[in-house]
């Protein structure tokens, strides 16, 4: 529930950048939240940081100072690492890699991701082949030394580097994930150095490439992005913050300034992974354990699956055609938001997207000047959102330059009347959306039928039921803090550092014994790393997991060790069922080998959960009726307009029908019929099936 009145003191803070928007949710020490937005500034994210801090300041009338000085966790979620990468802003990189090696980076996997698409040119090399220079040495497979470290080769590539103006250095020499002693030689060679990214350290994996280009894109995005966390850090401090600020990791979990500093390429899905911690919060209002979300900002749409209560995580990411060796939360985005663009091709084509019109100027309906067609103008011109000021007054929205967007720009070069172009936008991009969830829930072996799906972001309850009902979904959740949703899911997420070494064995044969000693080192890593933010005892847990394979195969599965204990029938049984489910197959009896120990540690955070809400009896009013442009089936109809406020637990009705809310509306067709829950959210049931 967002409260109305003051908050108790203390209370924890999430902010997440967007877009468009910078979303901010404060929950006090009862429980109870309270959502700000502001709008993005692309150029500086820190500006949208302190707009929506200086609009709490002003709706709860107090100072900075006390705003900041009564908060005892500060949750932040960037774009800078992923944006820093799309503009290509980031530092010029120097390489130092193996005599022999110095064109892998180049040559990559000399494979293409669409196989059928031989033209399509690889971005641009990040350290070009004139700033990646050899150094002498080498290791075995096993990390043995062959040949020590010429550090004099150092020397001159720090020569050729200083003569380039190169500001930071990856370092990745051969073999370096089974026995780092040649870049941590390497490191202390040049220790006054500010920027080093030791690949060794960052992605210490069996893969020369990946391993090489997260290393590489470490280096480039660091001095950008940890120079903006740590500025942002220290002027929260000045103003009154007590503790360092925690960044949201793409693994879904926080962590301090400091302790990401040497690994920001862990901050690329910093805001999207937020909203694991949300929808652990909404698995245990909507009494499920199967959810899908559908996030939708103003320019992109993330979706995430919650399986039995765990979200999927990998530990490839494809950036712009950049591949990163990070652990991070399975999240499918496409370009499909609010401010998607919609435009008509020479052919003739109607498209929606991937295109979007920013925070600057965004759709037209913003009056900002912008002048192409979005989906939240095809809204307005159907009826589904209301002319006047939104998200506290961050925008206005003017029917009038919606129509005329859609009219100019798609109506007249299709021939067709403006309100069939916006319903042809609409069916369009719930035709992307469809498939983004397809995409992470059936071709990963899940039946989306049986999950609920939960319509986040400020666009996604416009189309949460629609999208649910293609997917056979019984139900679509609608969080009333749905525009807030990464914000207010950083507030229920642990501290989380991934720990990872290469280790081959057989699984059937291997020594548990000498498996549980190979973890050793990895967990005292992760204790050590805990207990330097703060964690330790019933606070702090370290899960041990396995990357297994069948003989043969190049793709391993993650399999955790319950309570930290080998049990190989035990293991095999659930890598077998985990493989049935992604491929369809398993080997009975098959040699599974072991590829990885893993190790996962948490500091947990403890969140007081407001109380559920009693039922009401009241019968809301509705605030208007209006002219709505509902479904193919239904054409336009009145459709009673609600004000979210005025809607508490008990309440229930059938649709169509409008939910005004401070940070989102929500759109229920014709079919579906909408309740409040005793958490205070929304839960519509999609084509009368049973809750």
């Amino acid at each position: 529930m967002v409260n109305v009145e003051q908050p108790t003191a203390p209370w924890r803070i999430g902010v997440d950048v967007g877009g468009t928007f910078t979303d901010m949710v404060l929950r006090d020490q009862s429980g109870a939240l309270w959502v700000f937005k502001a709008p993005s500034v692309p150029a500086d994210p820190s500006q949208g940081v302190m707009a929506v801090l200086n609009r709490a300041v002003e709706q709860l009338s107090l100072p900075l100072s006390d705003l900041l000085g009564s908060c005892t966790l500060f949750f932040h979620g960037s774009t800078v690492a992923t944006n820093t990468i799309l503009e290509r802003k980031g530092a010029r990189v120097g390489l130092l890699t193996t005599t022999g090696f110095r064109d892998s980076l180049e040559t990559r996997r000399g494979i293409r991701e669409n196989m059928w698409d031989h033209r399509a040119p690889f971005p641009d090399v990040l350290a070009p082949r004139y700033l990646r220079q050899p150094v002498g040495g080498r290791l075995d497979k096993d990390g043995l030394e062959l040949a020590p470290v010429v550090l004099a080769d150092v020397d001159t590539a720090m020569e050729v580097f200083a003569e380039e103006d190169v500001e930071t250095i990856a370092v990745a020499l051969l073999n370096s994930y089974g026995n780092p002693a040649h870049e941590d030689a390497v490191a202390a060679h040049l220790s006054d150095f500010p920027w080093l990214s030791l690949s060794s350290r960052i992605a210490p994996i069996m893969g020369e490439y990946e391993r090489t280009s997260t290393a590489v894109v470490n280096a480039y995005i660091a001095p950008k992005v940890v120079g903006y966390l740590r500025d942002l850090d220290s002027h929260l401090r000045d103003n009154g913050l007590a503790r360092p600020i925690l960044l949201l990791q793409s693994n879904g979990g926080a962590v301090s300034v400091e302790q990401v500093s040497e690994r920001p390429v862990n901050l690329v899905l910093s805001g999207p992974a937020a909203g694991v911690g949300a929808l652990g919060l909404y698995a245990r209002s909507a009494d499920t354990n199967n959810l899908i979300a559908m996030e939708i900002g103003g320019t992109s749409c993330d979706v995430t699956l919650m399986g039995e209560g765990q979200v999927g995580v990998t530990d490839e990411l494809n950036i712009d055609g950049y591949h990163l060796a990070t652990p991070s939360v399975e999240i499918h985005t496409v370009g499909a938001g609010g401010g998607t663009i919609a435009h008509v091709d020479e052919a003739g084509l109607l498209h929606v997207g991937p295109q979007g019109a920013g925070a600057h100027p965004g759709p037209a309906c913003y009056g900002l000047g912008g002048e192409q067609p979005t989906v939240t103008d095809a809204h307005m011109v159907l009826g589904r959102l209301r002319p006047g000021p939104y998200a506290g007054g961050s925008v206005t929205l003017d029917d009038g330059l919606a129509r005329q967007a859609i009219e100019d720009k798609i109506a007249k070069p299709l021939g067709i009347a403006v309100e069939e172009a916006a319903a042809g936008i609409i069916r369009l991009l719930e035709q992307n959306l469809l498939h983004a969830v397809e995409h992470i829930s059936i071709q990963r072996g899940h039946d989306p039928r049986r999950f609920t799906l939960v319509a986040a972001g400020g666009a996604g309850p416009m189309h949460g039921a629609s999208v649910a009902r293609s997917l056979g979904c019984g139900q679509a959740y609608v969080p009333r803090q749905a525009g807030a949703f990464c914000a207010l899911g950083m507030l229920h997420t642990d501290i989380r550092q991934d720990y990872l070494a290469v280790h081959f064995d057989n699984l059937d044969s291997v020594d548990g014994a000498v498996l549980q000693q190979a973890f050793e080192p990895l967990a005292a890593r992760a204790e050590a790393a805990l207990s330097a933010e703060g964690f330790s005892g019933e606070r702090a847990t370290v899960q041990r997991e396995l990357d297994l394979r069948y003989r043969g195969q190049l793709w391993s599965i993650r399999v955790a060790l319950p309570g930290g204990a080998f049990d190989p029938a035990a293991v095999r049984v659930a890598f077998d069922a985990d493989h049935q489910r992604q491929y369809g197959h398993t080997q009975p009896g098959g040699t599974i080998e072991i590829t990885a120990l893993r190790v996962t540690a948490r500091g947990l955070i403890d969140v007081t959960e407001p109380a559920p809400m009693p039922p009401s009896d009241a019968a809301p009013e509705a605030t208007a009726l209006r002219q709505v442009y509902t479904d193919s089936d239904h054409g336009w109809q009145e459709t009673p307009v609600y004000a979210g406020t005025d809607l508490h637990p008990g309440f229930a009705q059938d649709g169509p029908m409008l939910v005004e809310e401070l940070t989102t509306t929500v759109f229920v067709g014709p079919k579906d019929r909408l309740m409040v829950d005793a958490a205070d959210n929304f839960m519509i049931q999609i084509d009368g099936a049973e809750v």
